[in-house]
């Protein structure tokens, strides 16, 4: 029996709602949130499966949904050479289940994945930011998250510390020029170009 046709008969015979997705030549499901750690740990210790191996844990957002988040699981079995996506929809303020107790690896991945989202998990045994500051505000991810950020960080000299504070987006005008010299400029000659245009 092929790996597809096992993992249809398990969610079909547990009644658990799902799709399947096209994803290139990886077996692909969507499947509801409460349904996760079930099938993670039917896909863990099915004997004939054995997607023993998270590599990957990552989210999307998608803030003109409901259901703003997309959790995604990537899988890999040693066993078969075969990888597996599962996705999730998860709303704004929605917990997800931690899966930490049956992928220990995904401890780092949802780190992450709260820090830059803000999409908290559910017995996480150690859900701290990971890539920002402990007083950071904000998760950078987000559609709705400003491009230059709420503060700027900056050593100061004199006070002998680094600072937090307002964003101020003070620039000088400045003066660029767009010509190339791929588009053979006359004007802007760069080092190694007379060498161009001198006959041997």
């Amino acid at each position: 029996m092929q790996p597809i046709e096992i993992i249809d008969n398990f969610l079909k015979t547990e009644k658990l709602e799902f799709s399947k997705l096209s994803i290139g030549n990886f077996i692909g499901y969507k499947i509801l949130p409460e349904n996760l750690i079930n099938v993670l740990e039917f896909l863990k210790q099915n004997k004939e499966l054995r997607f023993t191996v998270l590599t990957d844990l990552f989210a999307a957002d998608f803030p003109e949904r409901d259901k703003r988040f997309e959790v995604v699981y990537s899988l890999l079995s040693l066993k078969l050479n075969k990888r597996v996506l599962l996705k999730i929809d998860v709303a704004e303020d929605d917990p997800v289940h931690s899966i930490t107790s049956i992928y220990s690896a995904a401890c780092w991945y949802e780190r992450e994945i709260f820090d830059m989202f803000g999409i908290e998990f559910k017995d996480a045994p150690d859900l701290r930011r990971i890539l920002t500051d402990y007083g950071f505000k904000g998760h950078p991810l987000r559609k709705d998250f400003p491009l230059t950020g709420h503060v700027q960080v900056r050593y100061d000299e004199t006070l002998e510390k680094v600072i937090y504070e307002p964003v101020l987006l003070e620039q000088e005008f400045r003066n660029f020029d767009f010509t190339s010299p791929w588009h053979g400029s006359k004007k802007n000659i760069l080092p190694g170009d007379e060498k161009a245009t001198k006959q041997e």
